[in-house]
């Protein structure tokens, strides 16, 4: 599953007195692959007593994990994965995230989903997609800085992920194909799509490849709608410049990669895609730290690196943009009645990271976030962020 700014906001709600919060790196080949199921049954061996020891009685700690234990023996979930895993389990609510970020093995149990792990995903200095388009197969992978990952587009009906798949229903000939299942004449049918050989109707090839991405963009739109992620093109020439006429996802970026991507391995896409979108994401950091800088030396109310103001300033969506330390956490409690902040000196029962409760609610208020290591941050310290007012 996808994890996109919705999802987010699901995640900072409250639907009882126990959430169970999981995270793991997954293997994704050789041997290693076995050892998924084996170390996700331990940190639900562990979530279970961390739940009796919060309060709850043994056989409703099993309950609330039943549906996350079905998952040990799933042979297809443990072949769909990325580089990490992420579980969130509460009375009636469960969410599965696979995504290309190597966890550390963590299990947390509060009365809140904890969910600063995640935010490297969602920051605007680090995130991307990759839409490889060749002649028989449509790939959308998921990058960060350092990792890739593939999305299954198998559980997406709105994502058509070859010619076939959508102009069978348009072409006489295709169906018939189709229905016949002669796979030879049923690649010609392909082929004739993108290279216009001998197509049996009249229509041109170039219109139908047009028809194909313009449903393919919506059903891409569609998946990606909560996003502004920068979305990287990788096609051969041709299928790249027809798929740019049908697009309109807001966030394409103007390089594409004009090469056939069928070859080409996740890791080869992510290099070769990364030297596209790191300048942007440069770019756009700089900016905001010009901002910052800027507005500390002309308007200093309107910047702020001290953890109440500022967690209190993103609660009610005041925060235009944050800068937050990698790894870098602040405890204590956040009442959003009154507003007011305490932080503690280390983690107390019922306590919550309050960074990332700054963090997630400038996103929920569509401000930008940049999450950097601490010796980035401007002025030093585990934040900086910029007031709207």
């Amino acid at each position: 599953m996808l994890l996109s700014q919705s999802d987010l906001e699901r995640l900072t709600d409250s639907y009882d007195e126990f959430h169970v919060s999981i995270y793991m790196p997954t293997r994704k080949e050789g041997d290693d692959i076995l050892e998924n199921p084996v170390r996700f049954e331990n940190l639900l061996d562990r979530a279970e007593d961390q739940l009796v020891e919060a309060g709850m009685r043994r056989p409703e700690a099993e309950g609330l994990l039943s549906p996350a234990r079905a998952l040990v023996d799933d042979e297809i979930f443990w072949q769909q994965q990325s580089d990490g895993l992420a579980l969130f389990i509460a009375e009636d609510f469960a969410r599965k995230y696979h995504l290309p970020l190597a966890f550390e093995e963590l299990v947390v149990v509060s009365d809140r989903f904890h969910i600063k792990p995640l935010l490297s995903v969602l920051s605007n200095n680090g995130r991307f997609y990759v839409l490889a388009l060749s002649q028989h197969e449509t790939r959308l992978l998921q990058g960060t800085r350092h990792r890739i990952g593939e999305i299954n587009l198998d559980e997406r009906e709105e994502v058509p992920e070859t010619t076939v798949e959508i102009l069978k229903w348009e072409d006489p000939e295709l169906r018939l194909q189709q229905h016949t299942g002669t796979e030879s004449t049923l690649h010609h049918g392909v082929e004739a799509v993108f290279h216009g050989h001998g197509m049996a109707s009249e229509d041109d090839p170039k219109e139908k490849i047009l028809r194909f991405f313009q449903r393919l963009d919506a059903g891409i739109s569609s998946l990606l709608a909560d996003d502004d992620a920068p979305l990287v093109p990788v096609a051969d020439d041709f299928v790249l410049s027809r798929y740019r006429e049908a697009n309109s996802y807001p966030h394409i970026t103007e390089g594409g990669l004009g090469k056939e991507p069928q070859q080409m391995s996740a890791e080869a896409l992510h290099a070769e895609a990364w030297s596209i979108v790191e300048p942007l994401f440069e770019q756009a950091e700089e900016r905001a730290r010009d901002v910052y800088m800027h507005l500390r030396g002309t308007e200093d109310d309107r910047v702020s690196r001290d953890v109440p103001e500022v967690v209190q300033a993103a609660a009610f969506g005041r925060v235009e943009g944050l800068f937050v330390a990698r790894g870098a956490q602040r405890w204590g409690t956040f009442d959003a009645e009154s507003g007011e902040v305490d932080v503690h000196d280390g983690q107390q029962p019922g306590d919550r990271d309050l960074l990332a409760l700054a963090a997630v609610q400038t996103m929920i208020h569509e401000g930008w976030l940049f999450v950097v290591d601490a010796e980035d941050i401007p002025d030093a310290g585990p934040l900086a962020a910029v007031f709207r007012w």
